[in-house]
């Protein structure tokens, strides 16, 4: 009964009075100690870093407290600086909070290098959609005596021959020597272009 009365004593009350009050002011402490590190309503507009080279992505975002990391290289894109970005995350525009880490995909510095397929022996109609296929463009076509028309005799790169399995930049030009279907190709006459090209490519 002694406890029942002191419940509704002056102490008492005044005693949860001042428990709740506590209870408020650390609650507002906390919520005001939440919003300072977790920067709540802070917004940061993430800028547009494409063509921008990564000294210059540093400067700006290091400017804005933004932070970032390279997680890829793209295929090769001629309208984009060597090494520049290419794509980003998050996209320019979007609102991140400070600190946050923005995500770059880098253009390479050309295109990668490709296996020239082996087209000796095949016709013409089956050699230049094969090579256009993996990338490569066709250049210069001539013509040599052979008994097969628009066979394929040689691929040129260059003004030399290509030897099988060598490999060359994505987009480069392929010259094809095909035949002409007059008659056999003269070998003393091919080994006598080769050893010319060998003797210029040595000078």
């Amino acid at each position: 009964m002694a406890f029942i009365k002191y419940l509704f004593t002056k102490d008492f009350l005044k005693q949860v009075l001042y428990a709740i009050i506590t209870l408020v002011v650390l609650i507002f402490i906390l919520m005001w100690w939440l919003k300072i590190t977790t920067h709540h309503d802070q917004k940061i507009e993430v800028p547009n870093l494409a063509k921008l080279s990564i000294s210059e992505v540093e400067k700006k975002l290091d400017e804005m407290d933004l932070r970032f990391a390279i997680i890829d290289s793209a295929n090769y894109n001629p309208d984009y600086p060597r090494y520049s970005v290419i794509e980003q995350l998050p996209k320019a525009g979007k609102y991140v909070k400070e600190n946050r880490k923005i995500y770059l995909t880098l253009n390479p510095s050309g295109y990668r290098k490709i296996k020239v397929p082996n087209v000796v022996g095949k016709t013409r109609r089956q050699a230049e959609p094969t090579l256009r296929a993996m990338g490569f463009k066709i250049g210069k076509i001539t013509y040599r005596p052979y008994i097969a028309r628009d066979e394929v005799l040689q691929l040129r790169y260059k003004g030399r021959k290509l030897q099988k399995g060598e490999t060359l930049q994505k987009t480069s030009v392929i010259d094809l020597v095909l035949g002409d279907g007059s008659g056999s190709l003269n070998p003393s006459e091919e080994n006598k272009e080769e050893t010319q090209n060998k003797n210029v490519a040595n000078e």
